[in-house]
Order: structure tokens, then C-alpha cells, then sequence
């Protein structure tokens, strides 16, 4: 019994070991397998995911996957063609606002696209825009701000006038228009001198501007003396339109010697102003005269017609100008009256605000030769003080007509 056990002990560890050997080999090729299988069921979700990823992204497992592999992979770059150069940030009409938190980012601003990333854009998304000058640059009055509807700037192109007479005149006022081309206006050269006559209009008010628009037209058609630009023709704008003209001289016509603002309703003996004009030792540059107003007081009185409230020109007086009726300028003066004038604040007053840029350019307005020539009012018509001076107010259209009639009838104008 004790042997057979003792063999029987001895043949069943034989057989055991002999069994364990067996099974082992059976052990490691399952193990083997299985490492295999899930190397190859790796592989197969790696590439899955790669390929489909709105399939994968429904498994559970995905969470585990995107969290283990995008480890190496944190940033994450746009596609190349959305990003925006700073160059092109400041041509668009609309920057896309970025948004900033109290962490610092070192990413680039991610602008959304409007079409997938695998669709390259048709067209460049940067529109230029126009740019536009704050409005008025300067001040109301600065005439750059206004643009001229109706023009001539051929006029000066085809000869070279000695005087331009610049007349300010209402748009509906065509009976002064006519008045004017009947008498000093139609002359067109005078002592052996080129003399160009144009009036200069803003726009009407009121009803029916569209009818007015289209007789001023229609009048230009006939005469082609008109310049009219898009400021609001009003007595309160003369300033404006006052400079208007000195812009129209700069641009248009800067070849003429001389220039003269002179208004609707004034008689002009053109003969003796450009006889002045002619003689010896009158100026060609920085020329500036006319009836001289000095140490005139600026009127406070809101009743008075031509009151300047004290913000728009504080000083008690004004400095040395020559009245608004008729003044006669050295046709350099309009560009630098432009210039200078960016500096002064408008008011008014336009004959007081053209004293005050001679002032700005360090200039004076000079006395004419014979300051007696440069008349204001005139109580009754006398043929021969007519013939004699340069400048007169009249009261009506008729009135010049009638006394331009006699003054230029046959026979001495003084007995």
C-alpha cells in the first residue's frame, strides 16, 4: 500500500507536471491571441475615427479615446486661409469684434467662416470702404465744403482776363442779373483790357425749387454767366458765399490780375475802375482796397441787421476792411484768404471777415488813390458826379438802367 501510494504519490505530480506542460503552450497562445485582438481592434478604432468621425463620436468609448490621443495634440490651428491679415482688418467695413478676458491667450483670434472648412472662399470677404471727411472741415464757412452745381472753368482757360467782376446776387433776383448785362456788365473789354462779369448764386429756398432750378438753367443756356453752388443762399450765409467766390478765383481763374466782389445793386463805372487799375505803382500782389471802415464797433443790439453775437466774434471792433458793397483785391489774395481762413471762425458780417484774414496774413487793405471815387449813397443822380466816381448803391434795377441810360448818351458828362 505504501509503495503503491508512495508510486502512485510520485506518478500522479509526473503526470500533473506532465499535464501542465501540455496545457502551457494552449495558456500563451490564447494570451497571444488576445493581445493580438485588441492590437487589431486598435488599429481598427484609431483608423475608424480618422475616417468617420461623426460615426465615432457616438460611442461611449469616444470620450476615453479623444482624451488619451489629443494629449499630444492640445493647440489647434485654423485653416490657413481664415485667418486676417491687419492690413485687410483696416480696409473692411465691419471688424469683427474681439472678445478679451482677464487670462492672457496666446491663440490668434479664430474669425467663424461662412462656408466648411474643405471649401476654399470665391472671393476675397474684404470690401476697401470710402473715406469721408468729418463735415464742415474747419467751419461752415470754409468754402471746400461746398460744391459747384452750375460753372464755368473753362472761362479763363480760353484768355486771360485783367478783372473778374464777382457779383453775390439771390437766385430768383434776375431783374438785378438783367439789369447788370443791360449796363457795366456787358462790357466785355474796357480801356484795351479783358473784363469777365459772373454772378454767383447758393440755393433757393421755399416752394417750386425745382421749377427755379430749371429757369436758372434755361437763363445760364442764354448768357452762360452764372456760378451757383449748394450752400443755402440766405443773408445770414453771405460770409460763406463771399469765400465761395475767393474759392471760384483760386481754382478757376488764378491767370486774372485783378478781381472786385461787388453787389446787385450797385452802380459801377467800370471806365474809372480799371483806369485805377492801370496806373503806376497799383500793386499786382497782396492788393487790397475799396471804401475803408476802421475802428468800426461790432454791434451787440439783437434789433440791428447786422448783429454778431459776442461767441462768435468777441471783440468790441473790428480791424481795418473795406465795405462789403464793392471791394477791389490783387486776384493772389482768394487762395490765401482760403488758406488763412481755416483758422478764423466765421461770422456774419463778410466784408468785416475778409478784414480779418488781411489781418491773419499780417496784410492791410490800402487806401485807392482817390478814396473819393468809392461812393456810398447818393441822395439824387447827377450826370457828372456819375462820370466820376466808381462805385454807387442804388436803390432799384430801373434806377441803373435809367442812369447808366444818360450817363453814357453823347456830349460831355460836366458842363
Amino acid at each position: 500500500m505504501g509503495g503503491r501510494g508512495a508510486g502512485s504519490g510520485v506518478g500522479w505530480l509526473k503526470r500533473n507536471l506532465s499535464e501542465g506542460h501540455q496545457k502551457k503552450p494552449i495558456f500563451q497562445s490564447w494570451f497571444q491571441f488576445l493581445l493580438l485582438f485588441c492590437f487589431l481592434l486598435f488599429i481598427l478604432c484609431y483608423t475608424v475615427s480618422q475616417s468617420t468621425p461623426s460615426w465615432w463620436d457616438s460611442l461611449p468609448l469616444h470620450q476615453h479615446y479623444h482624451r488619451f490621443f489629443n494629449r499630444t495634440r492640445q493647440i489647434v490651428l485654423p485653416p490657413p486661409f481664415f485667418r486676417v491679415k491687419p492690413q485687410e482688418i483696416l480696409k473692411t467695413t465691419a471688424v469683427p469684434a474681439i472678445v478679451t478676458s482677464t487670462k492672457t491667450s496666446t491663440k490668434a483670434p479664430i474669425i467663424a467662416p461662412t462656408k466648411p472648412p474643405t471649401e476654399p472662399p470665391t472671393k476675397a470677404p474684404t470690401v476697401p470702404t470710402a473715406v469721408t471727411p468729418p463735415w464742415p472741415q474747419y467751419h461752415q464757412a470754409y468754402p471746400r465744403n461746398y460744391h459747384f452745381i452750375m460753372d464755368k472753368p473753362e472761362v479763363c482757360r480760353n484768355q486771360t482776363p485783367f478783372l473778374v467782376l464777382m457779383i453775390p446776387v439771390a437766385p430768383g433776383n434776375i431783374a438785378a442779373r438783367d439789369a447788370i448785362r443791360q449796363t457795366w456788365g456787358k462790357e466785355k473789354k474796357v480801356q484795351g483790357e479783358v473784363v469777365l462779369t459772373l454772378f454767383m448764386l447758393g440755393l433757393s429756398g421755399g416752394a417750386n425749387i425745382e421749377q427755379q432750378q430749371q429757369k436758372l438753367k434755361e437763363e445760364d443756356l442764354e448768357h452762360h454767366d452764372l456760378i451757383q453752388s449748394d450752400f443755402m443762399d440766405t443773408y445770414k450765409n453771405l460770409t460763406i458765399k463771399t469765400m465761395v467766390i475767393m474759392d471760384w478765383l483760386a481754382t478757376r481763374c488764378p491767370t486774372a490780375a485783378y478781381a472786385m466782389k461787388v453787389d446787385s445793386d450797385m452802380f459801377l463805372n467800370i471806365d474809372n475802375l480799371v483806369i485805377m487799375l492801370q496806373r503806376p505803382g497799383i500793386p499786382r500782389l497782396n492788393y487790397l482796397t475799396g471804401m475803408l471802415m476802421w475802428n468800426r464797433p461790432v454791434l451787440r443790439s439783437k434789433n440791428s441787421k447786422w448783429y454778431v453775437p459776442e461767441e462768435m466774434y468777441p471783440e468790441p471792433r473790428y480791424p481795418t476792411y473795406t465795405l462789403g458793397m464793392g471791394y477791389v483785391f490783387s486776384n493772389d489774395l482768394p487762395e490765401k484768404f482760403v488758406n488763412v481762413s481755416k483758422s478764423i471762425k466765421p461770422f456774419n458780417i463778410e466784408d468785416a471777415y475778409i478784414g480779418m484774414c488781411m489781418k491773419k496774413l499780417g496784410l492791410n487793405p490800402s487806401s485807392p488813390p482817390n478814396p473819393s471815387q468809392f461812393q456810398a449813397y447818393n441822395s439824387k443822380y447827377n450826370r457828372c458826379s456819375f462820370s466820376k466816381v466808381i462805385t454807387y448803391i442804388l436803390g432799384s434795377s430801373k434806377q441803373l438802367i435809367d442812369f447808366w441810360t444818360d450817363l453814357k448818351k453823347p456830349g460831355p458828362p460836366c458842363p
